[in-house]
């Protein structure tokens, strides 16, 4: 599906209405990035032993990442801007039969919860951010992340071909926003997974927090 027309309809966030872009995203037919599984690169990296402790899944959708941590018996959180996605993400979790929680709200303001996170999990939201909600991200993730702990991210990489549909993201921009208080652990070429038959190229980066919060 490389430079698929599916992915066109992915809103970017890149101006003031960025969050309400994503408001109505699924009101209708399931939205490109929704499969109904953790993407592939998440599975790996929970049976590499790279979700452990409390683990949030920040942007969750419909909150698969958080539940692949829960079936791993981890204290799972998932949250996401979109009311109707984590009403989705809690009716998969009773009839799962997990134990997770869902919130509804913005991942800028996390630090409000007043915890913290051991692992925290990225399928898609960095890649959409602006340069100045990133720079927002990376300290929310210093106030939650504690020394040794750990953020995976998967997101749309520059090898995509074409120039419409999602921000895409370089090797070096990931490592340069992540070079204070975080060691690059792992950047590796992998693929997103969507309702369309071929993925689309990305990156799995795993960082590790190194200065305490």
């Amino acid at each position: 599906m490389h430079g698929s027309e599916d992915l066109d309809a992915i809103p970017m966030l890149d101006d003031a209405d960025q969050a309400e872009s994503y408001l109505d995203v699924y009101d209708g037919p399931p939205p490109p990035w929704e499969i109904g599984r953790p993407q592939g690169a998440f599975r790996r990296a929970a049976e590499h032993g790279l979700l452990t402790g409390r683990v949030l899944d920040v942007g969750c959708g419909t909150g698969e990442h958080a539940l692949l941590a829960a079936s791993l018996g981890l204290n799972a959180t998932g949250v996401d801007i979109v009311p109707t996605a984590i009403a989705i993400a809690k009716q998969r979790r009773a009839e799962r039969g997990l134990d997770a929680r869902f919130l509804v709200g913005d991942v800028l303001d996390l630090p409000a919860l007043g915890e913290t996170f051991d692992t925290v999990v990225d399928c898609g939201l960095f890649h959409v951010l602006n340069d100045a909600d990133r720079r927002k991200f990376v300290g929310v993730l210093n106030a939650t992340v504690p020394a040794g702990g750990r953020y995976l991210m998967l997101g749309f990489s520059d090898r995509m071909p074409g120039d419409t549909g999602p921000r895409r993201l370089r090797r070096e921009e990931l490592t340069d926003t992540f070079a204070e208080g975080w060691q690059t652990r792992s950047l590796e070429e992998d693929v997103i997974e969507t309702r369309s038959p071929t993925p689309v190229p990305a990156w799995l980066a795993v960082f590790s927090r190194t200065a305490p919060y």
